[in-house]
């Protein structure tokens, strides 16, 4: 497989489905720094899009792919549980680990957080775990694989 194909394969992964990112990279066995920098930048990508064009095309992703949804769904009031206990610094926080980037951006856009304040938390909570799973898996993710396969 191409470099290009193995970076750009993190990258948009990231973009989607952030915690997978690392765990690909490890898979197309790259190193520490490609990782993290991808999976950031999937990120990033996405929450920048996001940030300056998601409040116009939310209304039309949810009439198009949510046509019947429900309002009150048991989802939903963990959502705003979330959103009235920890506000946008919660929501960043989860997003990258149990939301993908672009619904935790939609959540944050939901409430109407103000721009720079939703995409400097999302910015920061995605270096941070960026460095954190990249990290781990990086340095255990070897090791485990290696017993596994010696």
């Amino acid at each position: 497989m191409s470099e290009f194909l193995k970076y750009g394969t993190v990258f948009l992964t990231g973009m989607f489905k952030f915690a997978i990112a690392p765990l690909v990279a490890a898979g197309l066995e790259l190193s520490f720094l490609p990782s993290f920098l991808l999976t950031f930048g999937g990120m990033t990508t996405t929450v920048l899009v996001l940030g300056f064009v998601g409040t116009k095309i939310r209304p039309w992703v949810l009439n198009t792919f949510f046509p019947n949804r429900r309002v009150f769904t048991p989802r939903n009031r963990q959502i705003v549980k979330i959103w009235r206990k920890y506000g946008i610094v919660g929501v960043a926080f989860l997003t990258p680990i149990f939301f993908s980037p672009v619904i935790g951006m939609m959540i944050a856009l939901a409430f109407g957080e103000k721009r720079y304040r939703i995409i400097t938390t999302m910015l920061i909570s995605a270096f941070s775990w960026a460095l954190i799973l990249s990290g781990v898996i990086s340095f255990f993710g070897a090791k485990v694989m290696e017993q596994f396969f010696s």
